[in-house]
């Protein structure tokens, strides 16, 4: 499970959904033997929906470059890597030159 700060309560937002009675009891089963506290369902089901959109973030990025030069991808990969480190180095100096 996802640890961290909580949200605050004006950044959340109710669903409602529907799943059969087996996965419920599953699920609160596995967390009651956790030692599920107040709101652990609710983090559990964000976890799991944060980690299934990045699979297949993941899954639709590899398909997409299936048919790319392994050589011309990993060049792509390095060039973003440096720009993304270069624009992070910038802000911090920025940041640490501010009063």
């Amino acid at each position: 499970m996802r640890k961290g700060p909580t949200m605050p309560t004006s950044d959340l937002t109710r669903l409602t959904i529907s799943w059969t009675k087996e996965t419920d009891l599953e699920l609160r089963s596995y967390l009651g033997s956790q030692g599920m506290k107040k709101g652990a369902l609710s983090k559990f089901i964000e976890d799991a929906v944060r980690w299934r959109l990045f699979d297949q973030t993941v899954t639709a990025i590899k398909a997409r470059n299936a048919d790319t030069d392994p050589e011309t991808l990993t060049e792509m990969i390095d060039t973003t890597v440096r720009d993304v480190r270069r624009d992070r180095a910038k802000k911090r100096r920025a940041a640490a030159a501010k009063p």
